[in-house]
């Protein structure tokens, strides 16, 4: 995509190139192993061990992988899953699977017994990668998943009846011809946390790589440049590490970290300025970490940095200025969802970003917010975030045998977020939280995330939760879950010092009535609080109440 000096000038210009024939496996490593000396990915666990390798070495692996997969009775469309961290096998094991015409099937080493048994039998999956963290979360229900006929154990992951990574690739056949795929064909199941039900498989396809590139370049002001390297500590189990960050990179054949160890802030720093990265994913909780760890970064460590993207939960105006202050990079926020990921967000070099905004949609996205019946409601009025799908490539092909939940999905053309927003004149959104996070208390439609924003900017508070509270008086109350600063002791002194910072930055009917401190929030892989636990915790509170 070439820079353009306005985003009338971008969205006017732009158009979709989607080949008909279009492969991930190919596309982000094939085509660039040609050249053996192309660099694509340094790795670093947290025991210190480290490793490099080209593209060239990785489409060897993936090949041999592919052929040992094929051995195993893997075809055409079987589904294989890979719950494994950042590091090179998981990599490998994406473009294997891609190349030879099945589907990924990405799990979170996170994932407890119960929620692998549940996506692994409904995703039938045929063959599942592990390693020794998630081992033992399989182990217990690997024979009530009839349909799983082999696991296969990297680096310390032994166990009767696993196959071992290193020898089943020792003996298969380092040539392999990928398959022919259309760009319409399934490549990947991602599932999505959901707010209520079971999770549902999102069936991504091959083309829904290209329909993302628009955004990421622009989140990352026209990546590549000379000299770009990606880091983001997002796990590449699911979209925000996989479609924002490893593939992306990737198909422009520019190399990526992967570090396989906990979040720690002080620990990215380190990394950043060992590995001279200049382009990172980093969502809002790691960033408050950060500025909370090392308010001044650059007193201690030789940055590069170029360009920050970050998404998730929205950033609000505080992160927003340390990182322009502190890190000398103005960041891009960026809005998607599994099913149509990157379609709103901003880029510096191009259009202004304006801190707790959402950003703009994307070239190539048409990006509207609708009413319950499918209208655009005016500039101004909160309404649901959507995006049509005629044309573009970025949309999920269906919900996993689930088609109730794929025909809910839309409203004619619209395809609906979930997500609440008002949009301004000049088509910026703001974020106002999910359609069923909204808080009506006393007549007022009120969005938790402004709150949240808002908490965090005190001092005293490293992250919030915000939810509404059933409450006899107003219908609904505004409860806060905090987490303190190292430093900081619960009181009821601090509690109103933290309650009258709201009440002098947002609206009266804005600040939380009751305040509850908690050592840490209930928080998906993906770094959203999980604001629907914490009203199930209240739910459960307030029965034990009214039978004791």
């Amino acid at each position: 995509m070439e820079k353009a000096s306005s985003y009338e000038e971008l969205a006017r210009t732009f158009r979709w190139e989607v080949p008909r024939e279009f492969n991930i496996g190919w596309d982000v490593c094939g085509r660039h192993a040609r050249d053996r000396s192309r660099f694509a990915l340094y790795y670093e666990d947290d025991a210190g061990q480290a490793a490099r390798y080209t593209f060239w070495d990785l489409q060897q692996q993936a090949n041999r992988l592919s052929n040992a997969l094929a051995a195993l009775g893997v075809k055409r469309g079987d589904r294989v899953a890979i719950i494994l961290p950042q590091r090179p096998e998981t990599g490998i094991a994406h473009v294997a699977i891609y190349q030879m015409g099945a589907v990924s099937v990405p799990l979170s080493i996170l994932f407890g017994p119960d929620a692998l048994q549940y996506r692994l039998d409904n995703a039938g999956v045929k063959v599942a990668l592990v390693d020794e963290q998630s081992l033992p979360h399989l182990l217990p229900v690997r024979d009530q998943c009839p349909q799983l006929t082999h696991v296969i154990g990297v680096g310390g992951a032994r166990e009767t009846g696993v196959l071992g990574w290193e020898d089943l690739l020792a003996r298969a056949g380092r040539h392999f011809t990928p398959v022919v795929t259309l760009a319409d064909d399934p490549a990947m199941i991602v599932y999505t946390s959901g707010t209520t039900g079971p999770p549902k498989g999102a069936l991504i396809a091959h083309r829904c790589l290209i329909g993302n590139l628009p955004g990421f370049e622009c989140s990352h002001d026209f990546y590549p440049r000379e000299g770009d390297m990606f880091w983001s500590p997002a796990d590449w189990a699911w979209t925000g590490g996989l479609m924002d960050a490893l593939l992306p990179a990737w198909h422009y054949g520019q190399p990526i970290l992967a570090y396989r160890g906990r979040f720690d802030p002080e620990k990215a720093y380190h990394l950043m300025e060992k590995y001279g990265v200049r382009n990172s994913f980093l969502f809002p909780t790691a960033l408050k970490m950060m500025m909370k760890a090392v308010p001044e970064p650059k007193r201690r460590y030789d940055l590069q940095v170029r360009s920050i993207m970050s998404a998730g939960e929205p950033v609000g105006e505080t992160v927003f200025h340390w990182v322009k202050e502190a890190l000398g990079v103005t960041l891009n926020e960026m809005f998607g969802q599994t099913e149509m990921n990157y379609i709103v967000g901003n880029c510096a070099s191009v259009w202004p970003p304006r801190a707790g905004s959402m950003g703009r949609a994307y070239p190539g996205h048409r990006v509207a917010v609708i009413d319950e019946a499918g209208n655009i409601v005016p500039s101004g009025e909160i309404g649901e975030v959507a995006v049509n799908r005629t044309g573009d490539p970025v949309f999920f092909l269906e919900y996993w045998k689930n088609p109730e939940a794929t025909k809910n999905k839309y409203t004619g053309d619209w395809c609906r977020t979930g997500d609440l927003a008002r949009q301004d004149e000049e088509g910026y959104l703001w974020y106002q939280g999910r359609s069923d996070d909204v808080i009506k208390s006393a007549g007022y439609r009120i969005g938790p995330a402004e709150i949240e924003n808002c908490l965090v900017k005190h001092p005293a508070v490293a992250n919030a939760g915000v939810i509404g509270k059933p409450d006899a008086d107003r219908g609904t109350l505004i409860k806060a879950f905090i987490v303190l600063t190292p430093g900081y002791t619960p009181s009821l002194e601090l509690e109103q010092q933290i309650q009258n910072h709201v009440k002098g930055r947002l609206a009266p009917y804005e600040y939380p009535k009751e305040i509850e401190f908690i050592s840490e929030l209930p928080m998906t892989t993906t770094g959203k609080v999980q604001r629907r636990v914490l009203r199930l915790r209240e739910e459960e509170k307030a029965k034990a109440k009214a039978g004791g």
